[in-house]
This record gives C-alpha cells, structure tokens and sequence, in this order.
C-alpha cells in the first residue's frame, strides 16, 4: 500500500503540471514546433540524450554473461570444494597435491567458457533476429510524418497515434479524438483509460495514474481512437522507467524455469546430504583426511557440471534452426514451452483463412445489388483515420474499381467516431460542402440496435419486427455461405451538431449490407490434422459470428457441432466455463477479455497453452499463455506481447517449429543422459 502511494506520489511529482496546463499554455512553455523537430535537431538529441531505451532492457555486455555463467549454482558448489581441496590437498599435506585442484578448476572453468560463448552467441543471435521485428512509430519530422524505430524517438518529437500502436516515450496529448489506452501493464486495470487534450482534474484532485488524462504513459497501447502527442520524457526518465524493478520483479518464473531451479535445488541437496554420510561411514576405517577427502571426490562426481552448457547450448542452437524455418525466438525459455505446447488457440482470420479479404456483395435490405451501399461503405471506409482493418481495404479497393476515386474531391471529412470493441461499429462524418451525413458500418446486430427507419430505393420508412427478421435471414444465409457480413446505416439531419460522439448514433437509417469472402487455406485442412496427431488440439478464439465461423472450421476439419458464444460465456463461472472447455473446440463473438479469460482457464487446468494472434484484441490473450505466438505483419501490441514471431502466418511454419523444438529436447536428453553416464563412470 506504500509502495502504491509512492508511486501515485510519483506520478504526480513528474506529470502534474504537464498533465493540467491546457494546450496553449503547454505548447508554449515548452516550445512545442508543431511542425515536428529537424533531423539535425533529433539526431542531436539523440546524441546527447541517448536512444530511448530502459535500462533493464538494454542488451547485456560480455561481461554479464560470463559472470553469470561463473557463479552458476554448480560452479558456485565447485569452488567452494576447490576451497576445501586447498586446505585438505595442500596446507595439510607435507607434500602439497594440486591435482584435484587443477582438475576442478579446469572444470569450472571449461562449463563457464561454453556457457558463456553460447549464451553470448545466442542471445547476440537473438538480438539480430529481433530487429527484423523492431517495433517503429510514426512522428512529425521536417513536417512530414515519416516511421522510425521506437528507441530512436527524443524529446520533443510529435507522436501520431492510432488504434493498435504502442505508446513509444511519455506523451503530453495535444491533438486527439475518442482516444483510449490500455493501461493494464502499468495499474493492472483491463479496463481503457480516455485521454484528452484538456484535464478535467485540478492539481489538487489528482489521486493516482488513471487520473493523468492528458499524458500517455510508455508502454501502454491505443485501443481506439487517434491523437497526436508531444514527448515529454524518454527512456529511465518514463514513469515506466522508474518503476520497471518493480514491474520486471513482479514477473512469474515459466513452469520451465520453475522446473530447472527445482532440479537444480535437489541436485546440490542431496549433495549436501550425501557428502557428511559418506565421511561418517568411512571415517571409522580411515583417517579423518582421507575419508573427507573421498566424500569430497563423491561430491565431485554426483554433480552435473555440464548441465548448465547442455541446456544454454541446446535451447540456443534450437533459436538458430527455428530462424531457418521461419521461425523467431524472441525468448528462449519460450522454445521448450513451444514444444511441451498441448493446445493451441487462434483467431480464424488470416490463419484458417487466406486473410485475403474481398468485397464479393453491397446489398439493400431485400438482398438486391445495390450501388448506394458500396458508396456509403467507400466513404465510411475511405475517410476513416485509424487502424485500416483488411474490410476497409476490401471496400476500397472495390469502390475505386466502381469509378469512386472523385470522393476524394467531391467531399470533405467532418469528424469521426473511431472503432472499438464494445461498440463494433464505426462511424465517419461527411460534407458534399451543402449538408453533412453521417455514415456507420458495423456488426449487424449492433448496427440494428441503433437503427430506427430503413431505405429501399430511396424510400426511407420506419423499421418493423418483421423487417429485423428478414435483415436477421438474410445475413444468416450469407455467413452460412462464408461471407462475413457488416451493415451499412446513415444519418443526415445532422447539420446543426458541432460535436459528435457516441450518443450522436441513434435513430439512424438502415441502408442494406456489405458481404465479404476470405476463403480458407488451401494449408489449414491438412495442418490441423498434422496438429491433432502430433498431440496438439486447436481450439479457435474468434470475434467473428457463428456461422460464419461454422463454414470455415467445416472446411478445414474442425469438428463444430458445439459453438458457444460471447454472451454465453459472460454469464458462466470459471467452473462451468473448463466443463465446456473438454467438449468445446470453436467459440466465437468473444471480447478480448473472454478469449484471454479462456486462455487463463486452460492454463489454470493443467495445459500447456499457446495462442496465435495478431490483432490489438489478442495482446490480453498473448500475454497470458505459456507461449505467445505472432506473425511479422501484427499490429505493434501483438509483437511485443508474443514469444515466437512467425515470419509467415502458416499453421505449417508453426508446426515446423514445434517438431524442431521437440527434435531439439530429445538431443539434450540424449547429450544429457551420455554426459551422466561418462561422470558416473
């Protein structure tokens, strides 16, 4: 509870000015250029100030490698018999032996030098393969807005931030719209936290970090919305910076960590133990030296001094011939967590499916083609400013083939009320320079909650129970098809409102649906069986409706007579939800927090669990399996969050990778079991 203070104390010692200065005042002060710093002005910065990066975080020099290698717990054991030696071998005697001495020595030292070399080598290695996965961010440089690597952002740069990007510095907000972050690496809260341009909290009301509504703490990520942020404070100097030896010591040890030390705690036990009985039982036959002195040698040959080596070595070398198969080891404790992996949960889009996306259908309420619809869905699509799903490109891509590319001239973004993931929809405002309209696409049921009349033809009427059960049939029968279907509304008495928000989505017109294809693999039918036999179930965590979901997972030989639902989920206990979770392979319309819920049930009943994403909703579920999966092209939260980066989004690359693992482990027990076998000898 101090701790907690300390750190609220904190907060407020470092932001509290910053965070309750309103835009000009801020700008001002701290000379803000809103045009972006020079690059002669950041390259200088950079220089004096550093890259921005944690300390903890910063690579390793040789020399914490090859201290940590020396004093291993075995090696620590070792030298403390090298100790004994010097005083049984060599001040006792009067003819010193150094023999023992020498062997040991040269033990010790051999088992630090090829833990060092490997573990420097492969985390040298590891290193390299990271930076084909640096995480960039975009900033306003010489006016333009251009990507750079996160570690190379100073102070004073000017931060453009969408839904799914990650938080590079401490920000001072002073451009945004609907933004909300996710500050659950730093409070522990799931729940998002809006920021805003301008406080709504005095200095004196500030209680804690959530109450810090203009500054974005480095670390978090955007969950919806777009701003645009000044940075304040880089690297150690962050909030995350000051309490990162909190944050990395509240971390839990893997079940493979925990198991090592286990071994290792055992081994030097029973060596402990074992060392006085064999000097009691020898000593009423010998003398006090020679029998301590064989109890010593006992010691000596009951302690693995190779395991260290062969376990660094192996796990290393295993990182390297996974790169080859495509596969990026981010952490090499997540490799034997790869490969002991029983269950696999993933999204369907993009790993089922191709992730090719295509616009097959813009259809009216009565399931007639209709142009108006494709129109309406081009200039939600076109003029959004976030993250641009593969739908809105989709939408597109098929307007501009439909002769759209005059939008762009004939009319004029208002606003916009950005997507997120309780709402499900999204909503752009308009101008053809006369009237404003307001334009949402969305999921069906949640675009019909805010729907009060419909258009056919051009003749707006009010909607029916009976026309909801027919818009209901109708994208029914096209996710049985396997198309995914989103509703398209408008709104257009809309020319009075200066500030729109969520409230603004009511009592708007139904227009018709968009229906888009993303067919399965060709790969995925045969990948998941080549899963199933090598032990592994796929269970698939998927936002997307049920029958359309259905389709896919009948395609590619996921047995889905039994789908549960979101909603179904929300209202069961943990008790009930593991009895579904032993008959249940698909759940689909789940929340970020019901699929990382799943994942902590899973875990919590006994398996090894591995969850492939690439979205912002699959950070939660990332972070909370024994071994997180990601591809090269995920949004920015997903990369960080994963363990193993795929450089292509193919069942078989990860299956590849298990079997390398495995094929890995079984050489270490081989190595191991003759390595044991040669100290008994």
């Amino acid at each position: 509870m101090q701790e907690d203070k300390k750190q609220e104390n904190l907060a407020l010692k470092m932001y509290g000015k910053e965070c309750t200065l309103n835009r000009e005042e801020f700008i001002k002060k701290f000379n803000v250029k809103e045009n972006g710093l020079s690059s002669n002005e950041a390259e200088i910065l950079l220089h004096n100030l550093g890259y921005n990066e944690i300390k903890q975080a910063k690579p390793k020099k040789w020399y914490n490698y090859f201290f940590s290698s020396l004093f291993s717990p075995f090696n620590a054991i070792l030298l403390g018999i090298v100790f004994i030696l010097i005083y049984t071998d060599v001040l006792l005697p009067e003819t010193p032996s150094y023999a023992n001495i020498i062997v040991i020595i040269a033990l010790v030292l051999t088992s630090t030098f090829l833990e060092f070399f490997e573990e420097y080598r492969s985390n040298k290695a590891a290193q390299k393969l990271k930076e084909l996965v640096a995480t960039t961010t975009s900033v306003i440089r010489n006016g333009k807005e251009i990507k750079i690597p996160i570690r190379e952002v100073v102070i004073g740069d000017i931060v453009k931030l969408s839904a799914g990007s990650m938080i590079p510095a401490d920000l001072r907000i002073i451009d945004s719209k609907d933004l909300y972050v996710g500050q659950s690496s730093l409070t522990g809260e799931s729940d998002a936290v809006k920021k805003q341009v301008e406080s709504d909290m005095a200095i004196n009301e500030i209680d804690n970090i959530s109450d810090l509504d203009t500054i974005c703490f480095m670390g978090t990520n955007v969950i919806s919305g777009s701003a645009s942020g000044v940075v304040i404070k880089t690297a150690d100097s962050t909030y995350f910076g000051k309490v990162a030896n909190t944050i990395t010591s509240g971390k839990p040890k893997t079940a493979f960590q925990k198991g090592i030390e286990s071994i290792s705690k055992l081994l030097i036990r029973f060596m402990l133990i074992l060392i006085p009985i064999v000097f009691v039982l020898n000593a009423w036959k010998h003398d006090n030296l020679t029998a301590f002195t064989f109890a010593v040698a006992i010691a000596i040959g009951i302690t693995p001094l190779l395991l260290p080596v062969i376990l660094s070595s192996s796990l290393s070398k295993g990182a390297v011939r996974m790169s080859k198969k495509k596969t990026i080891v981010k952490k090499l404790d997540s490799i034997q967590s790869l490969g002991g992996m029983n269950i696999l949960c993933t999204d369907k889009t993009g790993t089922l499916t191709e992730d090719k996306i295509v616009l097959e259908k813009y259809l009216d309420i009565k399931g007639n083609e209709d142009t108006r619809i494709l129109k309406h869905a081009f200039l939600n699509s076109y003029f959004q400013t976030g993250l641009k799903s593969n739908i809105d490109e989709a939408v597109i891509s098929r307007g501009l083939e439909n002769g759209m590319a005059d939008f762009e001239k004939l009319y004029k973004k208002v606003d916009e009320i950005p997507f997120d993931f309780s709402r499900r929809r999204l909503s752009v405002i308009v101008s053809d320079g006369t009237k404003k309209q307001m334009i949402t696409k969305g999921a069906v049921e949640e675009i019909l909650s805010i729907c009060s009349m419909v258009d056919y033809q051009g003749q707006v009427s009010n909607i029916t129970k009976d026309i909801k059960e027919n818009i209901r049939q109708i994208s029914k029968e096209l996710n049985k098809e396997g198309l995914r279907v989103v509703a398209v509304c408008q709104k257009n008495d809309i020319n009075s409102i200066e500030n729109f928000d969520v409230d603004c989505e009511k009592n708007m017109v139904l227009m018709g649906f968009i229906g888009f294809l993303d067919p399965p693999k060709e790969s995925a039918k045969e990948a998941i069986e080549r899963l199933n036999k090598a032990g592994i179930r796929v269970i698939v965590l998927t936002g997307d409706n049920s029958e359309v979901t259905r389709c896919i997972c009948n395609k590619v030989g996921i047995n889905s007579n039994n789908i549960v639902l979101g909603s179904e989920i929300e209202k069961l206990s943990d008790t009930a939800i593991i009895r579904l979770l032993r008959k249940t392979n698909i759940f689909a319309k789940l929340s970020p927090i019901q699929k990382a819920r799943i994942v902590r049930l899973l875990k919590e009943s006994g398996n090894t669990v591995g969850y492939m994403g690439d979205g912002i909703n699959d950070s939660p579920s990332l972070t909370n399996s024994d071994v997180g999966i990601s591809v090269d092209t995920a949004v920015d939260i997903a990369k960080e969050s994963a363990d193993i980066i795929l450089l292509e989004k193919d069942l078989n690359v990860l299956l590849d990778g298990v079997k390398e693992r495995k094929k890995n482990i079984w050489k270490f027990n081989e190595i191991y079991k003759n390595g044991c076998k040669f100290q008994l000898w």
